[in-house]
């Protein structure tokens, strides 16, 4: 999303984790995607820093302008590590066995309710206008409500589900989540970033 938002062309290369191209290795041995490698060279393959890297390139939705430093500690340490730690329980309930599925996402829900008290008085997660920090962090509650939508749907966090709402519905959402074919050697370049 935060490519498309900045509108620049990088070369996507669709894969299957379970058969990992040998220049996706070679280029990160984490074998995590996603991964940018630069003209230059240098590789990123971490999302968040990825997403910093389109919007320096071009930010003409502002999406930084909301991204203080304060911003970025939040994403770091409530989400990334916490939400994303007990988010990973909550769907993959049954690999973690040492407690119920609904016990993970109580713990989750920790993390729902400072959204929704944020969201309760502003349009976004750190202001009235977009940021980055709603880009980033959307997938996470995406993934957290398609593990029960129902639940989901009808629980306690109407701010919350509306903003979600929002994003499911938006420009960027729908492109970032088109299909594309597999990437081989033979494949034709694909330019992701531009509408």
């Amino acid at each position: 999303m935060a490519l498309l938002a900045s509108g620049q062309c990088v070369e996507l290369r669709e894969i299957t984790l379970r058969d990992k191209p040998q220049q996706m290795l070679a280029a990160s041995p984490k074998a995590t995607v996603p991964v940018l490698v630069l003209p230059h060279g240098d590789v990123i393959d971490e999302s968040l820093e990825i997403m910093h890297w389109a919007l320096e390139q071009s930010d003409s939705q502002g999406l930084l302008s909301a991204d203080t430093n304060q911003c970025a500690a939040i994403i770091d340490q409530q989400y990334d590590k916490t939400f994303k730690h007990w988010l990973d329980r909550y769907k993959y309930h049954i690999a973690y066995p040492q407690q119920a599925r609904n016990w993970y996402r109580q713990r989750c829900e920790e993390t729902l309710l400072m959204i929704e008290q944020q969201l309760g008085v502003q349009a976004f997660l750190f202001g009235d206008v977009p940021g980055l920090a709603d880009v980033a962090l959307m997938p996470f509650v995406r993934q957290f409500a398609n593990v029960d939508l129902d639940w989901f749907n009808s629980a306690p966090y109407p701010h919350t589900i509306n903003w979600l709402k929002h994003w499911l519905q938006h420009e960027w959402f729908i492109h970032s989540m088109e299909k594309f074919p597999l990437w081989t050697e033979e494949s034709e370049t694909i330019c992701f970033g531009k509408f």
